[in-house]
């Protein structure tokens, strides 16, 4: 089945040609459906959620709340009080990052691993810097591989926190999710899992992961950008503080103290992204009318054949052998950098990533520079391929 016409942008040309999209893991392109609900709002019912009594606020209370109902059934958590809205992934893990401040104490680690996205770095260093935690990583292989005995030895009785991607954005490893969350568990720590990767590839059920917190982002499953989800156990919500604060978030006010409202509202302080969250729920409704397992493997099989093609063309080098590999190839092309070779495959019509996809830790550890990055989705098809071998080709010669 072929998805391609619900997303105009893939009809376009670029550079003269007819486009081939396959920057996926940056952003994906989005279905008409996501665009129409977003100009429905703004057309028909504008206004500002949970504060009005008159008709159009009710209306865009009600569509932003189904969006909340339909996350909490695409992912499976126990109650829509478990799904909270941010901005994406980014703003997810550092609201975690800052509501667990009081929880962290000197002496404690927290672990992570030497795949991760920036995003999924950096919020720890500075809650380790403000509580006096450790950070320790987990090292990879030289496949780009999570090191399960080396996360043994570094998760311990210590551990307060164990965060790692699902699915990694630079080499496209299937980490061992449910492994890497028994261990943790099994020494009382909790478990962040950033699926910003994941979501719209693999089915999610955070009950049966039993992570404490998921996090993932609209606009890398066909939803706008500037909206997304973090998943979180409703008790430990109802432990946790507030991390800004403001309008919604509040149950009562007075000059002297403040008291909150319960999760999710407590951490939803301020005017909500309104229009992009009902976005993101016609997104979720869209993935629901679609065959994803077929569309899934069909997915695996261009990434196979796209994989075995660039094997084929001399000089170029795979970057990172994944046990489980899902949506992405990342390359080097001999005599050019990626900066280069990602230049001359956009002269092609051709849209790939290259740099170090923040992964800075992980291209150090593999020791390149960073890596041209062809990322795939639900609705690329064979010629994509075709045409991606032919440019890596062509691009070999100017090299």
């Amino acid at each position: 089945m072929s998805i391609r016409n619900d997303f105009p942008v893939l009809g376009r040309h670029s550079r003269g040609r007819p486009l081939v999209y396959l920057d996926n893991a940056a952003t994906t392109q989005k279905p008409q459906v996501v665009i129409d609900a977003i100009s429905r709002y703004y057309q028909t019912c504008n206004a500002n959620v949970h504060r009005a009594a008159h008709d159009l606020a009710e209306q865009a209370t009600t569509a932003m709340e189904d969006a909340r109902a339909k996350l909490c059934g695409f992912i499976h958590a126990r109650q829509v009080e478990e799904i909270i809205f941010t901005r994406g992934t980014t703003e997810s893990i550092n609201l975690v990052a800052n509501v667990l401040t009081g929880r962290i104490q000197d002496g404690h680690d927290i672990v992570i691993t030497e795949l991760e996205h920036h995003s999924n770095i950096v919020p720890w260093q500075m809650l380790a810097q403000r509580t006096g935690a450790r950070l320790k990583v987990i090292h990879v292989d030289d496949g780009g591989n999570i090191d399960l005995n080396d996360a043994e030895k570094k998760i311990t009785q210590n551990t307060a926190l164990v965060a790692f991607t699902h699915v990694s954005n630079g080499l496209g490893n299937i980490n061992p999710v449910q492994q890497l969350i028994d261990l943790a568990k099994s020494k009382d720590a909790l478990t962040l899992v950033d699926g910003a990767q994941a979501a719209l590839h693999l089915p999610l059920d955070v009950q049966t992961l039993d992570c404490d917190f998921y996090v993932f982002s609209g606009h890398k499953v066909y939803a706008p950008t500037g909206i997304g989800v973090l998943y979180g156990r409703y008790e430990l919500l109802c432990e946790l503080p507030p991390w800004q604060g403001g309008g919604e978030m509040i149950e009562h006010v007075t000059f002297a103290e403040s008291t909150y409202q319960l999760p999710p509202y407590r951490f939803e302080a301020g005017t909500p992204n309104i229009a992009d969250t009902i976005g993101l729920g016609a997104a979720i409704d869209y993935l629901q009318t679609i065959p994803r397992q077929q569309l899934a493997a069909t997915e695996d099989q261009l990434v196979a054949k796209a994989l075995a093609g660039l094997q084929q063309i001399p000089g170029v080098r795979i970057v990172g052998e994944p046990e489980r590999r899902l949506a992405v190839i990342s390359f080097l092309l001999e005599g050019g950098h990626p900066n280069d070779v990602g230049t001359l495959l956009d002269q092609q019509g051709v849209a790939v990533r290259a740099g170090h996809h923040c992964n800075m830790p992980l291209m150090q550890r593999l020791d390149v520079p960073g890596t041209v990055r062809a990322s795939f989705s639900l609705y690329n098809n064979e010629d994509d391929v075709t045409r991606l071998l032919e440019a890596v080709d062509k691009a070999k010669t100017f090299l």
